[in-house]
């Protein structure tokens, strides 16, 4: 019997683990990237909640904790650097989280460990999916001209996914939340100055600083304000040039970070965009990760949902041979875990973003409070995002005892 054959577009940590247990349940999977190669470096994410069940199935957590960031917790400080809070980081969920890893090489480890069966084919995206009502099997087309036949077409891009635009936009499939935050990452030059902590510095005009630790001699930074000044889509010079002005007078490090991102190479910048979808799927296409879901970083959880996403969709696709039904499985499951990540408080932004010297005042208050002997396993329940009492879907036993 012909093995079935799933086409993921997209090879970061959702599209990989896809392949990963997609592969390990029987099926031939291609993966279509539009990078020219793997993408290394990002930022900081981690795995969290019920992902670090799922990365132990995979026998993933020694490697993933070996390329760990080094950093060690989470500490708020004040213009000259001191240090006004600390937010917890005990435990596998705190603010610094037990498995804290880059976004490059969270997906490098699952690459690296992606069976026999799986195809990446870098430098291509897909142009055209005909899954006609009732065929048997959808027909990819690349831009390249490539042509492959799929028993499940699967979205794993990025936010912006011009893919699930497509496919599910043109029927007022995808809502796109603009929560009024834009934040620029990058990497730039360490200095004796920085430790193993993330620190985290709040201005007014709504403005903030990070400064994180990484494994590799250097500093991952990010720049995030509420409002927007319509970087996406503007030169690196002229965006970085926005920022001078808009970061004029901030305080702490703002000169050393704004120096250094003018010579990263790496530099890279958004305005937080929740997606939501009434459905993650329509006939065999099957939308998962960011391009389905986006929490952003506010919400945090998006590589644990993007590592678990793949899981259930292995285990409901193996479940039920019926495709239609298999993904409505797989939405049943997926949804509660997200809708409580996206289930972000009205106000957040003002508290997170103060403009005003009054609302920094307000803010730094509410910090001490929060973040007290008595508040502060309030506060750690915060960070615990991605989890459920809800016990993973079963894979066969067979299946679950050689997946390794």
């Amino acid at each position: 019997m012909t093995s079935q054959h799933a086409v993921i577009s997209g090879a970061s940590i959702a599209g990989l683990s896809a392949a990963w247990w997609l592969r390990h349940v029987g099926w031939q999977v291609t993966v279509i990237e539009r990078a020219p190669s793997f993408r290394d470096g990002g930022q900081n994410v981690d795995v969290r909640g019920v992902a670090r069940e799922v990365l132990d199935r995979m026998g993933l957590v020694d490697a993933v904790r070996a390329r760990n960031t080094t950093e060690t917790g989470t500490v708020i400080v004040d213009r000259e650097g001191n240090v006004r809070s600390e937010l917890p980081s005990d435990g596998p969920d705190g603010a610094t989280a037990e498995l804290e890893v880059l976004r490059g090489d969270f997906a490098r480890v699952i690459l690296d460990d992606l069976p026999d069966g799986v195809s990446i084919v870098y430098g291509e995206t897909i142009q055209d999916v005909d899954d006609q009502a009732g065929g048997r099997r959808a027909t990819v087309t690349t831009d390249a001209g490539r042509v492959l036949d799929a028993d499940l077409v699967v979205i794993a891009e990025g936010v912006r996914s011009r893919t699930r635009d497509r496919l599910f936009a043109a029927e007022g499939e995808v809502d796109e939340r603009d929560l009024g935050v834009t934040m620029v990452f990058g990497t730039i030059p360490r200095t004796p100055s920085d430790d193993d902590r993330w620190r985290w510095y709040n201005a007014v005009g709504g403005r903030q600083i990070h400064l994180r630790p990484d494994p590799y001699g250097t500093t991952r930074a990010i720049l995030a304000y509420a409002g927007g000044d319509d970087l996406v889509g503007r030169s690196r010079s002229e965006a970085l040039a926005t920022l001078r002005t808009r970061y004029a007078d901030a305080g702490w490090q703002t000169e050393r970070v704004l120096d250094g991102f003018d010579g990263s190479d790496d530099v890279y910048l958004d305005e937080l965009t929740q997606i939501r979808m009434p459905r993650w799927h329509r006939g065999r296409v099957c939308v998962i990760g960011d391009a389905a879901w986006c929490v952003t970083p506010m919400g945090g959880g998006g590589a644990s949902l993007a590592l678990t996403s793949g899981y259930v969709l292995a285990a409901s696709v193996t479940a039920d041979e019926d495709l239609d039904r298999a993904l409505d499985a797989f939405d049943t499951w997926m949804r509660p875990l997200v809708d409580k990540i996206q289930g972000i408080p009205k106000g957040i932004v003002h508290f997170a973003y103060p403009r005003t010297r009054l609302g920094l005042a307000a803010r730094g208050v509410a910090d001490k409070v929060l973040l007290s002997a008595l508040f502060r396993p309030l506060a750690a329940r915060l960070t615990r995002v991605a989890d459920s009492d809800r016990p993973l879907p079963p894979l066969p036993e067979t299946l679950q005892q050689g997946s390794r």
